[in-house]
């Protein structure tokens, strides 16, 4: 077989995540560790090195679960369902005046969070903390600039030129002039567009397919890259989720839930059901679970002023025995005894290895980190992104949710000027066909597919 030079299509070198993500998952991993520290061993141009490293992928997928695992989560659509708790939130009406302001605030918020947290993406806490004060921004209350004296520069070995997507510089906000191009954004268009073309009823092969015709391969990450690669094997969903996908439970189906929940407002289950159909192209388990959970979270933010509320609705619709179900109970449980968000934090990295690429991408950490944002902010658009991507892990994609689902609540004429202002109404996409486009046009498409939607109900919508 050929050997690529590209790390990101070969499967050896990320054979120590698989090891993590099967212990998560509870299977027994006798003899594991082992092989892949020699298959890691080979000469990369050894064609055996990939050819043993997928089939020791597929072996992993047949693993038994081990006895008193404890926990439940079923990856398909009825398992699911069954799996989740008894007390449900029913669907509730949203009121056809508020509509484009609520829609238009969770586009400005998820732009503006992922904006605050894109430079530092990959960051470790203390480094992130220690910029923060030396620049006079703890707590973080300002988008974060290069134009710091050199000595910072030097420090912090800040750049300000580097390939991100289709631009050459570091998104400092002393950089941009628009909202840029991020994978977290693309995927919220990329949803947009798939309900537009797709409709409601969408299938998870429509979701591929979008994907192969509009979203490059190179834009995409992780699962999402896995699971591209499956797709143009011809390996169709949702076998293209767990097959050689090590990646499968991180946090890519995640960041793609904004859409699903903004086109369902006050109906958290048909968000969380859209979001499950996405999802199961490139995610399993507690992957899908992140998806649906924000996408509940959002439906439920258009109708309800509750934080906690909000994050329970999210937590209504995936399994009360899953991993994800547990850490976020633990925030919540944390806010509840009146600790600071500071030692909330303390708490998620211990728990969790920030160094450990495992722990800084899956699905829970960052998962928690976001209900974490969300409790400790208070309601506060500043202080609740400012804790999400204060916290590090994936800044971005946690700033971008809790933006998101702030903005939702508070919709677009209660957001701080200072936080939308930078944005200018612009957003640069790399799914095809949109481009430099108005965040506000966005808004508008996904208002008129609001009102198109069968499942959601409208008070004071015209016949209605």
């Amino acid at each position: 077989m050929a050997i690529s030079k590209h790390p990101w299509l070969q499967y050896a070198n990320d054979l120590h995540v698989e090891l993590d993500q099967v212990d998560d998952e509870g299977k027994d991993a006798a003899g594991l560790e082992a092989e892949i520290k020699e298959i890691q061993a080979l000469d990369r141009n050894d064609p055996a090195r990939e050819e043993r490293a997928a089939l020791l992928l597929d072996r992993t997928q047949t693993l038994p679960i081990k006895e008193g695992y404890g926990y439940v989560e079923p990856s398909d659509w009825d398992g699911i369902r069954a799996a989740r708790p008894a007390n449900r939130f029913p669907p509730s009406s949203f009121a056809e005046e508020r509509l484009f302001d609520k829609i238009y605030g969770a586009w400005l918020g998820r732009s503006a969070g992922c904006l605050l947290g894109q430079p530092v993406e990959g960051w470790k806490r203390e480094r992130l903390t220690r910029f923060l004060k030396d620049t006079n921004n703890y707590p973080l209350h300002a988008y974060m600039s290069s134009d710091v004296p050199q000595h910072i520069l030097d420090k912090y070995q800040i750049k300000n030129r580097g390939q991100v997507y289709g631009s050459s510089y570091i998104n400092w906000i002393n950089n941009v002039k628009h909202m840029i191009e991020d994978d977290d954004m693309n995927y919220t268009i990329i949803g947009l567009a798939i309900l537009e073309k797709y409709g409601f009823d969408f299938s998870p092969n429509d979701v591929a397919e979008s994907w192969l015709m509009n979203l490059p391969l190179l834009h995409v990450c992780t699962a999402e890259r896995v699971a591209y690669k499956n797709l143009v094997n011809l390996i169709e969903p949702p076998l293209s989720a767990s097959h050689r996908n090590v990646y499968r439970e991180w946090i890519g189906a995640q960041i793609r839930a904004d859409l699903f929940g903004y086109a369902n407002p006050g109906n958290t289950e048909k968000a969380a059901e859209m979001a499950w159909r996405d999802a199961s192209i490139s995610h399993i388990k507690n992957g899908i679970y992140g998806e649906m959970w924000v996408a509940a979270m959002l439906a439920a933010a258009a109708v309800q002023d509750d934080v906690e509320q909000v994050i329970l609705a999210g937590l209504a619709e995936i399994p009360e025995k899953s991993r994800l179900a547990r850490d976020v109970q633990r925030v919540i449980e944390w806010k509840k005894e009146g600790i600071s968000w500071e030692e909330a934090s303390n708490r998620i990295h211990e728990q969790y290895d920030e160094n450990k690429p495992h722990h800084w991408c899956h699905t829970i950490s960052n998962a928690m980190i976001v209900a974490l944002g969300l409790l400790f902010g208070d309601r506060d658009f500043e202080k609740s992104i400012s804790i999400a991507v204060t916290c590090a892990f994936d800044t971005d994609c946690n700033g971008a949710t809790v933006g998101s689902i702030l903005g939702m609540m508070h919709g677009a004429k209660a957001l701080p000027e200072k936080w939308i202002a930078p944005l200018n109404d612009l957003i640069k996409s790399g799914v095809d066909g949109f481009g430099l486009v108005n965040i506000s046009e966005l808004a508008e498409r996904t208002v008129k597919l609001v009102r198109s939607n069968p499942y959601v109900k409208i008070r004071g919508k015209s016949g209605c």
